[in-house]
């Protein structure tokens, strides 16, 4: 049975550009357009995975992110960011939030598929789902 991956962004070019690559990549692929639509789609059909842009309009993806975390039904479900936010603190904020991978536009939808790959076989390999932080006590170097 395929994997099955939520796709959510306000740009239907976008969505229907990665719709493409990940059902010629085998996945199948449910849509969505914003937050509020996402979160109804994920309480009635649990994806495998979601990729999620941070900017659409009636519920940005970080509230997203918050929400599915917070839930024990949905908290271990894979994240991509995939969104035009390239500044530090936002890659920062997404990565600290537990995504998965941060990717962002303009992209590249191989290097989009090589994530996925990536994650999915970190969970067949028994790994973490999420991004995760630093672990109590981890020194973080700046440069």
């Amino acid at each position: 049975m395929a994997k099955k991956i939520l796709v959510v962004d306000d740009e239907r070019h976008i969505v229907r550009l990665v719709e493409v690559n990940l059902t010629r990549a085998g996945y199948e692929v449910a849509t969505a357009y914003d937050g509020i639509e996402a979160l109804e789609k994920v309480k009635a059909d649990t994806p495998d995975m979601i990729v999620l842009d941070v900017m659409m309009p009636r519920m940005d993806g970080f509230e997203v992110l918050k929400r599915l975390q917070a839930d024990v039904s949905t908290q271990d479900i894979p994240v991509i960011m995939l969104t035009a936010k390239a500044q530090d603190a936002d890659i920062f904020r997404g990565w600290s939030s537990g995504v998965s991978s941060y990717l962002t536009k303009p992209f590249n939808p191989r290097e989009l598929l090589t994530f996925v790959e990536r994650i999915f076989q970190s969970l067949e390999d028994g790994g973490p789902s999420g991004g995760g932080g630093l672990d109590d006590g981890e020194t973080v170097w700046e440069i």
